[in-house]
C-alpha cells in the first residue's frame, strides 16, 4: 500500500524530495528546510522576471507538487514584473535568507537552476533563460546549458 494512497501524490512527493537532494547536495547543505526555501524562492523569482507564456511553458514541466509551489501566489496579468533587473531578483533570495549571513544569493539561484536542468532537460531551460534579461540569464551556470542552441 502507498504510503498516501495514491501512488500519483507518492511519486510527485518523492520526486520533490530528489530535487530537494539536489539542491542539499549543490549547495553542501544538510537541512532540507533550508533547501526548500531555496528552491521555492528561486522558483518564485524566476516566476515573476518571466512572461505568462513562458511561466506556464516551464512549469508544465515539473512535477506536480513543484507545479503548486511554482503558482503560489503567482498573478499572471502582474509579470513580468516592471523591474527585471539582476538585482531585483537577487534581493528576492536575499530577503528570503536576511537571517542566514551566509546564504549567497547567486550560488543559491545557480543550484536550483542547475537542478531545473537536470530534471526538465536542456530545451527546456534553455528557452527560459533566454526569455530573461541579460542580468539574470548571466546568474544560469554556464556548464549546464548547450550554449551552441
Amino acid at each position: 500500500m502507498n504510503a498516501s494512497g495514491l501512488e500519483v501524490f507518492d511519486r510527485t512527493l518523492q520526486t520533490a524530495h530528489i530535487w530537494l537532494n539536489d539542491i542539499m547536495e549543490e549547495l553542501q547543505w544538510t537541512d532540507r528546510q533550508k533547501a526548500w526555501r531555496a528552491m521555492r524562492t528561486v522558483f518564485h523569482a524566476l516566476r515573476d522576471h518571466l512572461p505568462a507564456e513562458e511561466n506556464a511553458h516551464l512549469a508544465a514541466q515539473l512535477p506536480l507538487l513543484l507545479r503548486g509551489v511554482w503558482f503560489e501566489g503567482w498573478r499572471p496579468a502582474a509579470t513580468p514584473i516592471p523591474d527585471r533587473s539582476r538585482w531585483n531578483f537577487l534581493g528576492q533570495i536575499n530577503d528570503a535568507f536576511s537571517n542566514d549571513p551566509v546564504a549567497d544569493a547567486e550560488a543559491i539561484s545557480a543550484a536550483v537552476f542547475r537542478v531545473l536542468v537536470k530534471h526538465t532537460g536542456e530545451g527546456v531551460t534553455t528557452n527560459i533563460r533566454n526569455a530573461l534579461p541579460g542580468g539574470i540569464r548571466d546568474l544560469w551556470p554556464v556548464e549546464s546549458l548547450d550554449i551552441s542552441s
